[in-house]
């Protein structure tokens, strides 16, 4: 089996993996990391999203033996014991988070579009989020979150 050196949430990983193992199956099943949630597994849906190299991508279709040297986060490197993530804070605060399944990818999503951008515009946000499924608020609540954690994140990352 191919052996993987992967940076994940700022730690260094080696795992060896089988040829069609995906991130995600590595993130739930080995790190026991589980906000990446497994919805339509065929990468529609949002769920499992996580940023590799800066940008938010869909960890269910990703081979888990292709993220050797990659920069990976996923939603648990964001919080701290003592303090929420601004974009978590914001999302709570908006009342963008009902059942909670999608959230998770949407804040994902929401961090590497802020990264690259502090002062998006709304269709920048609904690029961002596009391919995120949310069954539960609809979209305004969630593109008023984001629109408050650029704000609450101006000045910093």
């Amino acid at each position: 089996m191919p052996t993987v050196d992967m940076n994940l949430n700022s730690n260094k990983y080696t795992f060896e993996v089988t040829g069609n193992e995906t991130l995600l199956t590595v993130l739930r099943e080995r790190l026991k990391l589980t906000g990446a949630k497994p919805g339509c597994l065929t990468g529609d849906c949002g769920a499992c999203k996580v940023i590799v190299d800066g940008e938010a991508e869909n960890s269910c279709m990703l081979l888990a033996r292709n993220m050797g040297g990659k920069k990976i986060e996923t939603i648990e490197s964001l919080a701290t014991p003592e303090k929420l993530h601004p974009i978590q804070e914001a999302f709570i605060e908006a009342g963008a988070v009902q059942c909670g399944y999608c959230t998770p990818g949407m804040i994902m999503s929401t961090k590497a579009l802020l990264d690259h951008n502090q002062h998006p515009k709304d269709e920048e946000i609904l690029a961002a989020i596009d391919d995120n499924i949310c069954r539960c608020t609809g979209y305004v609540k969630i593109i008023d979150a984001v629109r408050l954690a650029a704000e609450k994140m101006k000045g910093g990352k």
